[in-house]
């Protein structure tokens, strides 16, 4: 009798087994769905956690579990789940990270699965920057312009024209002022360029830059013309021939200026909109500091964005209740709330408009004046940019920035290595 006994029991816990649910699947006849976040701010988790919450008691029979993910490893980590069959359902990332997620097949074309009132609350602009050949693998939600944060009292005492997005700083004009605002050991400007090509092709779209150019065959190919030129030969010549840029913070990262822009060494520094939250953290009291516009060239304020997304697993047997939980996640209002949380501006056209967000506090009014005029990055859809940015365009914008290189050679590293490496993702 002892084995069927054991036949039994065996059976029994297989069966429980089956039924116990967990991860992507269902538990109970209730749906579960995965939602990895990477918010990492304090206010931005509160947010997202608060939100989570606020969809599962009004959801019964679907559940979200909050995940939480990191920025430094999200690349990687996904690719294993998603070889491994055990990616989450919905994913937050950045549009710049999903270009071979989706050629790959491993992202579900979110097309048919939006509502109407999400597809045109976001600007097309914003969609493009998560289409992929024929469709759409990510919802873009957040969006962070690059502004100038100045020492106020600064820039008041040497007299220098403030400006505004109706009436912004030429990139002349802008290399003029941190030339007068320097000496004595004081830098008129810091650039943290420890990443620095995203930084330079995102401000280059405003002089008219865009680096990649796509031709008829839908092949993209790299060139380096005048226009591109622009913001490098600015950083460089403000670095190495004004000396009105500390050459310290150009390997440094954006957290790494800030002390010495608190100290008074430099007046202003080029950061992402959502250092701002940094700022209101740590600078001293009596610290006055005020938002500015990046610099304008022939495209005006344009400046190159990298959304973040929301994308569905394409291997999530709940595709329908994932796309909705998206929908109720970037309703205008809860939009507001990510935004505010992550010190973004929200892509939804309604969200925008929350007077919230155009508050002259902290510089939100200046960072809602840009939105308009953000664009999709240039190496958005290129395949390879990656590999691109890390072993040709990184190193050579260093060696230019650090006057090791010319801008003939680093025209040459650019063009002619980056062609090499494009090929391949190309054939």
């Amino acid at each position: 009798m002892r084995p069927k006994w054991i036949i039994v029991l065996v059976v029994g816990l297989l069966l429980a087994g089956c039924t116990g649910g967990g991860g992507n699947g269902s538990a109970g006849g209730r749906i579960i769905l995965r939602f990895q976040s990477l918010a990492w701010q304090e206010e931005s988790v509160t947010a997202n956690k608060e939100l989570v919450k606020e969809w599962n008691a009004t959801h019964p029979d679907v559940e979200v579990e909050y995940v939480q993910g990191s920025w430094d490893s999200v690349h990687d980590q996904l690719l294993t789940s998603f070889e491994g069959g055990e990616a989450p359902d919905i994913i937050h990332d950045a549009s710049d990270d999903l270009a071979d997620f989706a050629y790959g097949g491993y992202l579900a074309d979110l097309r048919d699965l939006l509502p109407a009132r999400l597809k045109s609350d976001i600007p097309q602009r914003s969609w493009e920057t998560a289409t992929f050949g024929d469709g759409i693998y990510g919802v873009p939600f957040l969006q962070e312009p690059r502004v100038i944060v100045a020492n106020a009292t600064w820039l008041r005492k040497a007299g220098v024209r403030i400006p505004t997005p109706e009436h912004p700083w030429s990139w002349p004009e802008f290399r003029a002022i941190t030339r007068r605002l320097s000496g004595d050991g004081k830098y008129g400007v810091a650039w943290p360029l420890k990443e620095p090509v995203s930084a330079t092709l995102n401000l280059s779209l405003s002089a008219g830059g865009e680096l990649f150019h796509r031709g008829a065959d839908g092949k993209v190919a790299v060139r380096f013309d005048a226009a591109d030129q622009v913001v490098p030969r600015t950083i460089h010549d403000q670095a190495d021939v004004d000396h009105s840029a500390s050459p310290t913070t150009l390997g440094s990262g954006g957290s790494d200026t800030l002390p010495g822009f608190f100290g008074g060494k430099y007046a202003m520094v080029p950061l992402g909109f959502s250092y701002r939250q940094q700022i209101v953290q740590q600078a001293p009291k009596g610290f006055v500091w005020q938002v500015l516009p990046a610099p304008a060239g022939a495209d005006g304020l344009a400046q190159g964005v990298s959304p973040q997304t929301l994308s569905i697993a394409a291997d999530s047997p709940h595709k329908k209740e994932a796309a909705a939980f998206i929908d109720f996640l970037l309703r205008p209002e809860n939009m507001v709330r990510l935004a505010l949380g992550d010190w973004m501006l929200p892509t939804g056209t309604e969200a925008l408009k929350d007077p919230a967000l155009h508050t002259a506090k902290d510089g939100w009014a200046t960072g809602a004046a840009l939105a308009s005029h953000l664009r999709p990055a240039p190496a958005q859809s290129v395949r390879g940019y990656p590999e691109w940015k890390d072993k040709v365009a990184t190193p050579a914008f260093q060696e230019y920035y650090s006057e090791a290189i010319g801008l003939a050679e680093l025209r040459k590293r650019l063009v002619r290595d980056g062609n090499l490496v494009l090929a391949r993702y190309q054939r």
